[in-house]
Order: structure tokens, then C-alpha cells, then sequence
């Protein structure tokens, strides 16, 4: 269980970004380990990486805002030689659901390669395994007729990395959006001038496989497309290239929120920057 108070600096007009929920599921997954006996630090130090995340699924209920305090609790569902499967509830100070996510992780051996969870920490996330199984991330269709595509590079630096060698699980989503903010610049629109009073294209559902990390100072390559639009989501398939091979795919649904964080319909001309309609 980890509880946090949304802060200022966290917040994207009035309700915080969408990366926060990535950041907020990987400090949980800190929190658990270490409670597990499989300290971040403890591998850090051996020159491994801890826990990176496999795949990736999501859904938002509600963005927090400021004022809100968001209480993580993280539950084993899977557990394997090397892997772990864990729940990530998110929930409100009324106990109400903000989000719900599914990770799948593996510790990365200082030599490369999934290594073995230790034995110890392997048995007691057996012992607090729990069946749940909630449906979480991209439930719609791709539609049809003709939508966009659209890409964005980004040099892979500083403060993607501060510290690290790798990009931050949590920046992955920022250049998706950065992404999708320059196609709509393209189209000489400003989604906020267009949003019919919501609070536009934020994400709402996701699931994301993660096939190898980006390094530091590599280019990182957003390719992105557009699959579906529909009242409630523009769903957009994402893949995230760099040194000509794929380290990220997968599906990303965005929605609108309204200033309480609640989902609310995509405007009739948001959804016609897409289609042309």
C-alpha cells in the first residue's frame, strides 16, 4: 500500500498528466518488492535493472487532481522463475477507483537478460497471490475508412535519463503526447481552442509491450496510428523505434475528462481533426 498527495508540479492544467499513473505504479512496485525482500537498491547495486516492466495495461477512471491523495495498492496475480505479474488498484480519499492496472515485470541481470527472482521473494508473492483478473486497457475496435498517420523523433537525453543510462518507463507516454500534439499543429488546430470545455486526449486506456529498452542518447522514433475515433476515444496504435528496432508496441486509447476528472465525449471537432469530417 503506498498513499500519495497530488502536488502542484505534478499536474497538467488541472488534473495531473497521464505519466503520473506509470510513475505512480512503478513506486508501488518499489514499495512491494522492498516489502518482499528484493530491494531496488539491492539490485542497482549488483548492476542489474529492478523490475522492468514486460507489459503494460491500464485503464483510467478518474483523473486526481489537486487536493487528492491517491492510495496505491499493489497485489501479486502471477509469479514465475523470473517474473511477476502485479495488480496496481488506485483509488481516492472516498475509496473510489481512479485506476486499474496490470504489469508484468522481470529484473534485467547485470549481464543481460531476465535474471531469477530469489527464491524467498518468489514464495512470499506466492503466498499473497490473489485470482483477481481485471479486464484493464483497450477494449474497442479499430474502425474503418481512411485515418491518419503520424511520427516524432526525440533525442533520448537528459532529463529523460538524469541518472540513468535508460529512458524512464514514465517518459514513454510524454512522447506519445508530444507526438500527437505536433500532428495536431499540423493541422493548424490547438486542442484546447477545440475541446469544447474538456480537458482533451488524455489516456484512458492502454496496453504496452516492452521488447527492449532505449538508451541514452539514442533517437527515439513515435510512430503512430490512428485506428479508431469514436465519441468516447481516439484509439491509436503506438510504436516506439530507435536504432532500427522496435522497444515498444501497442495500443493507446485517449479520452476527454471534464475538471472533475471524469471521462466525458470528445468533441465533434476534435474527432474531425482526425477524420476530416
Amino acid at each position: 500500500m503506498e498513499s500519495h498527495d497530488v502536488r502542484f508540479g505534478e499536474l497538467a492544467g488541472p488534473l495531473v498528466h497521464g505519466a503520473r499513473f506509470f510513475d505512480w505504479e512503478l513506486i508501488s512496485t518499489q514499495v512491494v518488492t522492498e516489502a518482499f525482500g528484493h530491494a531496488f537498491e539491492d539490485i542497482v547495486d549488483a548492476g542489474g535493472i529492478p523490475y522492468a516492466p514486460v507489459v503494460a495495461a491500464t485503464t483510467v477512471y478518474r483523473y486526481p487532481g489537486f487536493r487528492d491523495t491517491v492510495t496505491v495498492e499493489t497485489t501479486p496475480t502471477s509469479v514465475g522463475e523470473s517474473s511477476v505479474e502485479l495488480c496496481y488498484e488506485m483509488t481516492d480519499d472516498d475509496g473510489d477507483r481512479l485506476a486499474t492496472g496490470r504489469l508484468t515485470h522481470v529484473t534485467i541481470a547485470p549481464e543481460g537478460g531476465a535474471g531469477p527472482l530469489p527464491e524467498d521473494t518468489r514464495m512470499r508473492f506466492r503466498e499473497a497471490l490473489d485470482e483477481t483478473a481485471p479486464e484493464v486497457g483497450p477494449r474497442g475496435a479499430d474502425g474503418g475508412g481512411e485515418l491518419p498517420n503520424f511520427s516524432a523523433s526525440f533525442d533520448v537525453r537528459s532529463p529523460h535519463i538524469e541518472c540513468s543510462e535508460l529512458a524512464y518507463f514514465e517518459e514513454y507516454p510524454r512522447f506519445a503526447d508530444v507526438a500527437l500534439e505536433r500532428f495536431l499543429e499540423s493541422r493548424e488546430a490547438s486542442p484546447d481552442a477545440t475541446s469544447g470545455g474538456c480537458n482533451p486526449f488524455r489516456l484512458r486506456d492502454w496496453r504496452w509491450e516492452f521488447v527492449s529498452p532505449v538508451e541514452y542518447e539514442s533517437t527515439l522514433t513515435v510512430e503512430s496510428d490512428v485506428r479508431a475515433v469514436t465519441e468516447e476515444t481516439l484509439r491509436i496504435g503506438h510504436r516506439f523505434e530507435s536504432d532500427g528496432s522496435v522497444r515498444i508496441e501497442g495500443v493507446t486509447e485517449y479520452g476527454c475528462f471534464d475538471e472533475s476528472g471524469a471521462p466525458t465525449s470528445i468533441a465533434p471537432q476534435l474527432r474531425s481533426l482526425f477524420t476530416g469530417e
